[in-house]
């Protein structure tokens, strides 16, 4: 996947594009009226089957999926027909959502919903409630993903999107980079922070890469996601960036994290340079770094330019694989109120995620779906493919960010303070994300 188009697709909720052809109807909520703050919900006696019109993302590995989950119900449903496209373009997905809800012509269904928007989706009253709507609403999605669909209600305990597909992220490294290092590349020792060091020191030493590792570096705050985040929620045990409302990066387990990269950036291991290229891959792909972050994605980026190994990401401490959380980097699928015809956009959704379809998703994107049996599902994929089995295993320990309103404001405070203590290799941490936290909690 291009992960530089993947991930300018999260996290931002604003109303910026024109009005955008959708499958417009009458449940429209009025924008910007109150009644709208709690999404919609609609008696199961009023569902209305019919045709609808679907989104989902830019990714070819998705598009070829999707048009064969399309085809084949069109082919058993000639009076619920499913027309599908792409996203329009736009700054972001979520720009182009928002101007859709405003706009009352979104699609019925977005297979591509970021859940750091829904809040706001949420909010401005573009999203149904599945919950209350369909009476097998809270049965289906938590059979379907267990204990993980907690992650995704909303502050009212209901659901709004349906957990769809997980990236658990890893700790890719560069087996050649290691060797000429004099690391062990079969067997790398970066289970602590202590012993990624003294790899990053090795490395540069030697020469192998230009770096150790080397996260996108601008001031986006979506990039937390690929240096702080990660790391923190390995170390952390799980908790998210912002935990009942309050910033939980002050805590000991925090200030380890911020310290380890305030480290690797004051001994030149990484760069707080714009990489050139494909800020995300690029790094790794290209041999200027020796070690990056990554979902089960980075395979497909990485086959053919870089011998590669993965491991889990590195604590304080040390953890077992298997008790060593990780981003999650999800997409969800969102049920739109603009849509006329809502029977038939659950029971669409629902086939979408049977087991055939989502195994289907995993072969053919090498994305997770986010349901609780997925390495019993997967077995034979997995048989075949045994460098996603890391991935598979970690599904369960796979933490997104959190779902507050006003998420990207607050990310942005932190990857402020971010650039001035962290990248420029010096500062007081203690000081600068205390006074980060403060201004979070302060936004409420």
């Amino acid at each position: 996947m291009k992960r530089s188009n993947y991930m300018k697709l999260m996290l931002v909720a604003g109303a910026t594009a024109t009005a955008l052809a959708g499958c417009g109807g009458s449940n429209t909520p009025a924008s910007g009226s109150d009644s709208t703050s709690e999404g919609s919900s609609t008696s199961s006696s009023e569902l209305t089957s019919g045709p609808i019109e679907i989104w989902y993302s830019t990714n070819e590995q998705e598009i070829e999926w999707g048009e064969k989950v399309v085809e084949a119900w069109n082919a058993e449903h000639p009076d619920e027909q499913v027309t599908a496209q792409t996203i329009p373009a736009g700054s972001s997905s979520e720009d182009v959502i928002s101007a859709s809800i405003a706009a009352g012509n979104t699609p019925c269904l977005v297979y591509n919903t970021a859940p750091s928007a829904v809040p706001d989706f949420q909010k401005a009253g573009g999203l149904v409630n599945l919950s209350t709507t369909f009476e097998d609403g809270n049965e289906f999605i938590q059979a379907r993903s267990g204990s993980a669909a907690e992650g995704f209600k909303s502050a009212d305990g209901d659901y709004y999107q349906l957990p769809w597909k997980t990236n658990p992220f890893m700790l890719y490294y560069n087996k050649d980079a290691f060797t000429k290092a004099g690391l062990d590349a079969e067997n790398p020792k970066l289970e602590t922070y202590a012993d990624f060091l003294a790899a990053a020191k090795a490395i540069k030493d030697s020469g192998a890469a230009d770096y150790a590792i080397y996260p996108p570096s601008t001031s986006d705050y979506t990039n937390v996601n690929f240096d702080f985040y990660p790391f923190f929620l390995a170390n952390s045990g799980g908790t998210q960036f912002i935990s009942d409302g309050k910033a939980a990066f002050t805590d000991e387990a925090g200030m380890q994290t911020l310290e380890f990269w305030q480290q690797i950036y004051a001994d030149g291991y990484s760069s707080a340079e714009a990489y050139s290229g494909d800020m995300w891959a690029g790094p790794f792909a290209d041999g200027i770094a020796a070690m990056g972050v990554a979902g089960p994605w980075g395979k497909a980026q990485f086959d053919g330019k870089v011998n590669f190994g993965v491991t889990t990401i590195p604590t304080e401490d040390g953890k077992a694989a298997d008790a060593t959380y990780t981003f999650a980097d999800s997409k969800n699928i969102g049920m739109y109120t603009s849509c006329e015809n809502l029977q038939t956009a659950w029971d669409f959704l629902k086939y979408s995620v049977n087991d055939e379809n989502d195994l289907s998703l995993l072969e053919i994107t090498g994305q997770f779906p986010n349901r609780s049996n997925v390495t019993e599902l997967a077995a034979s994929f997995l048989d075949e493919n045994p460098f996603y089995t890391p991935f598979a295993e970690a599904v369960p320990l796979a933490v997104d960010v959190p779902e507050v309103e006003g998420l990207a404001e607050k990310m942005q405070i932190f990857r402020d303070a971010w650039s001035s203590v962290i990248q420029s290799g010096s500062g007081d941490i203690s000081t600068t994300f205390n006074e980060a936290a403060e201004k979070i909690d302060a936004l409420g």
